[in-house]
């Protein structure tokens, strides 16, 4: 039998929200980088602003914001001609600078011959992304893929050997190299890579628009295609790839929007 307990304090925890229409119940903190899901009457079109979101059989439906998205959003839900309209305000979020020495310099300033490479991995990257599969993992209980400290947040911007760089949008779980990764929610294996920065690279589909990604790992336990209920094994943490020491580098997508995985809503710490 499997036995979670809560999360680490240090994660943030997530709130269920019940909206001002009581038809429409919301799942998760109005904040930016967060993931949200929701549940409507049964039969409804739901919008986010202007995006049709995929609904299930029983009306649940899922999306989330981006690291510095704006903070005034709508979700819209129709039902046998009429529409109602629910005004969503999130908050905005203050994120830390990191700097970090040590780095080699290829990783920093890639050498002009490995553009292509860079350039193939992050199409190929793009393009599972668009997934957006009948799964409904998303709805369950997420749990942590691995044990460790966390030393790295969402958001935080890297400043590698003195040269700023985008914002990290994963959360680093620092453990020694060959700990496990498990799988957070169940899903199909998208991608199997061992791509130029991230190193061995593996996207997991669970449902709705919404993978993971699972980055510097030094072995692969699933394959492309595969099947994979929560909780099982699926990779090795690693130091592949950028990276200035072993960690897994978890990240949580919503198609092309990368969110933080922290602020799942209930997520939990395996024992």
């Amino acid at each position: 039998m499997k036995v979670w307990v809560k999360a680490l304090s240090l994660l943030a925890s997530v709130s269920f929200t019940l909206l001002a229409e009581p038809a429409l119940q919301l799942e998760g903190q109005l904040t930016q980088g967060s993931l949200l899901r929701g549940k409507a009457p049964v039969g409804s079109q739901v919008f986010f602003n202007d995006i049709e979101l995929p609904v299930s059989s029983d009306g649940r439906f899922v999306f989330g914001i981006g690291r510095d998205a704006p903070l005034e959003h709508q979700l819209t839900w129709q039902l046998d001609g009429k529409q109602h309209i629910t005004p969503l305000s999130f908050t905005v979020r203050q994120y830390d600078i990191q700097h970090v020495n040590g780095v080699a310099q290829k990783y920093v300033t890639p050498p002009a011959e490995v553009t292509e490479r860079i350039h193939r991995d992050n199409q190929q990257v793009r393009a599972v992304r668009q997934t957006v599969s009948g799964l409904n993992y998303i709805f369950d209980t997420p749990v942590m893929p691995a044990k460790g400290r966390i030393s790295g947040v969402y958001g935080s911007q890297r400043v590698f050997n003195g040269e700023p760089r985008n914002p990290h949008y994963g959360l680093d779980v620092a453990a020694p190299v060959g700990a496990a990764v498990i799988a957070p929610l169940g899903g199909t294996v998208l991608l199997a890579e061992d791509l130029y920065y991230s190193g061995l690279t593996l996207i997991v589909d669970h449902g709705f628009g919404i993978s993971s990604t699972f980055m510097h790992l030094s072995k692969f336990d699933v394959a492309v295609g595969d099947a994979i209920t929560q909780g099982r094994k699926i990779a090795e943490i690693g130091a592949t790839g950028r990276v200035t020491g072993p960690h897994l580098d978890w990240r949580i997508n919503w198609q092309q929007e990368r969110l933080d995985p922290a602020l799942l809503p209930g997520l939990l710490m395996p024992e």
